[in-house]
């Protein structure tokens, strides 16, 4: 008689929580052997494109079929795949990737699938150089419409997901949005891969299905065979091979808490997000891309607190027009129905994503202290022309409030102000709809200098936002992305709460509001020591504001600020966490 297999933890990321226990089905690999010939004679070319065409036509009813099947998903997973399948659309229309793979096989006249191989790995690439992790993680979206055609092109298949047996849970090497999207949620537990990010549309999807899931777990394949037993803890992102009968025992009662837990914060969503004496906290979302507005609609967020404009300029060689911008905002201010809109103009740096813009720019814009944000906008002022004009004509339906990035003076204020009022009087010279009032025009306090000069600043801006994970890094000088250095990024650390600090009583005697958008609001740990300081708008990613709801119900204000004034009092980050983690026991 074998001995029972030994207990095994491999850890990942976490990137959608619950507890799934089941029987595990080891997915077969997805990956291609992709072919790569020379094409020898303009006929040949002329029949790969020919192929190539065909491919994108196949794919797209592809997509259509996936659009049918994703109508029979939950309601948030549906809307979430209906966007998710709209930009793959998009991309097998007209894009970088389709573009480039057709000039390769004209130009270095290679077959469809290698071209398209050979344009992916280039726009791998061009995202692993980028700094912000939730833009980076976009080539999940790129390379799965690269794999579909090259499945097309070879004709490959991947085995269905759909078929798996009840109680499943799906360990793979990888998981794209579609394969997401096949899993049934009264079959399939959970799942864990060995690749993948928290930033991407996976994660995305497994939290609109209410899969736990772990993603980046080393290891995995080796460990593991179909019908072995397996728990996943998508809350600490560890999977649990072969688990013993304790521990077994143990994440059964934690599966049955969490259950309670997502039934009490359904609950809260249409409740009011007061303190517990009353004071009435707004609780905005962040919004990088427009996928994730069904997610904004039924959170019970109050506005959008932060919507990164890149999205925008992302996956292609030419800027957007005006009309274009105008489009896409407008979309989104309508569906807030009223509720405020706080759009950041163009955040970019030099990464080769945006070479359109930063080409004549020079190795400044490839620096992370140098040519980006506010300074790039107000260098290329046609560019930030049309970013205003857009954000002024979609205020036209509905409240938008306009957020300048990377500010460090007053005069990058001025000066942008200045523009925006020249541009008032054309677009009603033209008798344009426009905003009216025009829009607040609001700074993003995320570098030392602004904090310290918020008074100054506050002089000539309508609202601040704190922008907590940059402020964090350029105060502790620490690349979080940096596994060298990354332990020492710490926002409690005391020099990071006194600029927060300094700038929270700088817009009160202003009389601005000031809001966090950082990775601080959405976590119920910080909730009460930023009420504390005088923090009274927090935004935070949609899945994120459920917790930060009850957080913010349960906290007396009075109780939360003379805490934060015997934090503020300390100078070590360690004693300061206790202290906050005492408190967030306590009350």
């Amino acid at each position: 008689m074998n001995p029972a297999p030994k207990e095994q933890v491999i850890d990942g990321l976490g990137v959608s929580s619950g507890i799934a226990i089941g029987i595990v089905h080891v997915r077969e690999s997805g990956s291609i052997a992709v072919p790569e010939y020379a094409l020898k004679g303009a006929k040949n070319v002329d029949a790969e494109i020919a192929r190539l065409d065909v491919a994108l036509k196949t794919a797209q009813r592809q997509i259509a079929r996936l659009r049918t099947k994703a109508a029979s998903m939950p309601p948030s997973a549906a809307e979430e795949m209906g966007f998710l399948l709209e930009a793959y659309d998009q991309m097998l229309d007209d894009s970088r990737l389709v573009r480039g793979a057709f000039r390769r096989i004209t130009e270095d006249k290679i077959n469809a699938e290698a071209a398209i191989q050979a344009e992916i790995n280039d726009i791998a690439q061009s995202f692993a150089e980028l700094d912000d992790a939730y833009i980076s993680a976009r080539i999940d979206d790129v390379r799965e419409v690269a794999n579909r055609l090259i499945r097309v092109l070879t004709k490959s298949h991947v085995k269905p997901l759909n078929t798996v047996p009840k109680g499943s849970i799906i360990i793979s090497e990888d998981m794209t949005p579609a394969d997401t999207a096949q899993l049934n949620p009264k079959k399939v537990m959970g799942f864990a891969t060995v690749l993948g990010g928290a930033q991407g549309h996976t994660a995305i999807m497994a939290r609109a299905l209410g899969l736990p899931a772990v993603l980046g777990a080393p290891g995995l394949l080796g460990a593991l065979k179909s019908g072995d037993h397996v728990i996943i803890d998508g809350n600490q992102g560890r999977v649990v091979i072969h688990p013993k009968p304790t521990t077994l025992a143990a994440f059964e009662a934690k599966q049955a808490a969490h259950r309670k837990k997502l039934g009490r914060l359904a609950r809260l969503r249409r409740q009011p997000s007061v303190t517990r004496d009353g004071t009435e906290i707004s609780l905005g979302c962040n919004v990088e891309l427009p996928i994730e507005m069904p997610g904004v609609l039924t959170s019970g967020a109050s506005s959008i607190g932060l919507l990164r404009s890149e999205f925008m300029f992302m996956n292609r060689d030419e800027i957007p027009s005006q009309d274009e911008q105008y489009k896409i905002l407008a979309d989104i201010v309508k569906a807030m129905d009223g509720r405020p809109v706080t759009i950041r103009t163009l955040d970019i740096g030099g990464e080769k994503l945006a070479q359109s813009i930063t080409q004549d720019i020079g190795d400044s814009a490839q620096s992370a202290l140098g040519m980006r944000g506010i300074r790039l906008s107000l260098k290329k002022r046609a560019l930030l022309e049309d970013q205003l004009t857009a954000i002024l004509r979609a205020g036209a339906l509905g409240p938008v409030r306009i957020l300048l990035p990377m500010v460090s003076t007053q005069q990058e204020v001025r000066k942008t102000r200045d523009i925006l009022k020249k541009l008032v009087t054309k677009l009603k010279r033209k008798k344009v709809k426009i905003a009216d009032p025009v829009p607040p025009l609001g700074v993003m306090i995320e570098v030392p200098s602004a904090a310290l000069t918020a008074d100054a600043l506050a002089s000539v801006s309508d609202f601040f936002a704190v922008g907590s994970n940059d402020l964090t890094m350029y105060t502790m000088a620490v690349d979080r992305t940096d596994e060298q250095v990354a332990g020492l990024y710490n926002p409690l650390h005391p020099s990071v709460l006194r600029l927060i600090q300094f700038t929270t009583e700088a817009a009160l005697r202003a009389r601005i509001p000031i809001s966090v958008c950082g990775e601080m609001a959405s976590d119920p740990r910080f909730t009460a020591l930023l009420l504390g300081l005088g923090i009274r708008e927090l935004s935070m990613s949609a899945h994120g504001l459920g917790p930060v709801k009850q957080r913010v119900r349960e906290i007396d204000l009075a109780a939360a600020q003379s805490r934060a004034a015997h934090i503020m009092s300390q100078t070590d980050s360690g004693r300061i966490a206790m202290l906050l983690d005492d408190f967030n026991t306590l009350v």
